[in-house]
């Protein structure tokens, strides 16, 4: 019987020295895909920060708009930005974050 390890009675040969590097190929090829797709939105370990202002559908950004829009007016924008203040906290003072 002729095996891999005893083929032409040389060993196995030096292929067999790709093998880790194709699952190095593999790992950082899967790595990378996931750092592309699933870490995407996430601030990097280089210091990168999101943006502190309210987006989408947030209460302090819906909030925003209504007073904007002027369908509150500013003593009902004060007394429910100080609701959502105790809830949710703000990063910034004098209404803005």
């Amino acid at each position: 019987m002729n095996t891999l390890a005893d083929w032409h009675g040389g060993g196995p040969g030096p292929w067999i020295l790709f093998l880790p590097l194709i699952w190095a190929a593999v790992v950082i090829g899967a790595l990378t895909l996931v750092r592309r797709t699933v870490w995407r939105g996430r601030p990097g370990p280089w210091g990168a920060t999101r943006d502190p202002r309210p987006t989408g559908d947030s209460p302090l950004a819906v909030l925003g708009r209504r007073f904007a829009s002027g369908e509150i007016d500013e003593d009902e924008y004060w007394r429910r930005l100080s609701v959502l203040d105790e809830q949710f906290g703000r990063v910034g003072k004098g209404g803005t974050l």
